[in-house]
């Protein structure tokens, strides 16, 4: 099968410019719009980095997905877990957390400094700059000199609104019901 993204060139025949997206907002789904948009990306051929802050461990659905793309798809995607393996709040940080979170934060970084992603997908950063892993200045410093053609994303709740101010694109999900306030708890395939 011929791979169609050889010939390609980065951001060929569309907008010139990339826009920072913002999915925030106690509502479930702010990952799962990131990851569908990186799907889109990936089949416009695009070069994707996903960083996923707080995310440790090997039990979610989507990283078996991408694990199983072809390898024309595949080639085109990096995933990096920068987190342990379970859900951080202010109650129970730790040093190893902040040494994750750093990892993933300093990976970012060089990657947006050396242009070397279409879309880089930062999921649950917003959480990782509420809870003080990554300072909210430094992020709006590398957001605000991103290069031109470069596509960011930010998940997670409590996004700052210096990030909000910034960004191009910002949703709120907000939960209107939801199955878990009736005692179901996360599923996979569907929470993970």
């Amino acid at each position: 099968m011929e791979n169609k993204c050889t010939n390609n060139l980065i951001n060929p025949n569309w907008a010139k410019h990339g826009y920072i997206q913002v999915y925030t907002g106690n509502g479930k789904g702010k990952t799962t719009a990131s990851l569908g948009l990186a799907m889109r990306a990936l089949g416009r051929c695009w070069k994707v980095l996903i960083i996923m802050f707080t995310k440790g461990g090997e039990d979610y659905g989507e990283l078996n997905s991408f694990r199983n793309l072809s390898p024309e798809i595949a080639e085109n995607l990096t995933i990096v877990q920068a987190g342990l393996e379970r859900i951080v709040y202010k109650s129970n940080q730790s040093p190893e957390d902040l040494t994750e979170i750093n990892k993933g934060w300093e990976l970012a970084k060089k990657a947006i400094k050396n242009d070397e992603y279409n879309l880089i997908i930062l999921d649950e950063a917003n959480i990782a700059i509420d809870l003080g892993f990554i300072d909210l200045n430094e992020v709006l410093d590398v957001l605000k000199n991103k290069p031109e053609e470069m596509e960011i994303v930010l998940t997670g709740r409590n996004a700052r609104q210096e990030i909000i101010d910034i960004a191009h694109l910002v949703s709120e999900i907000k939960p209107i019901k939801h199955y878990w306030d009736t005692g179901v708890v996360a599923r996979k395939g569907i929470e993970y």
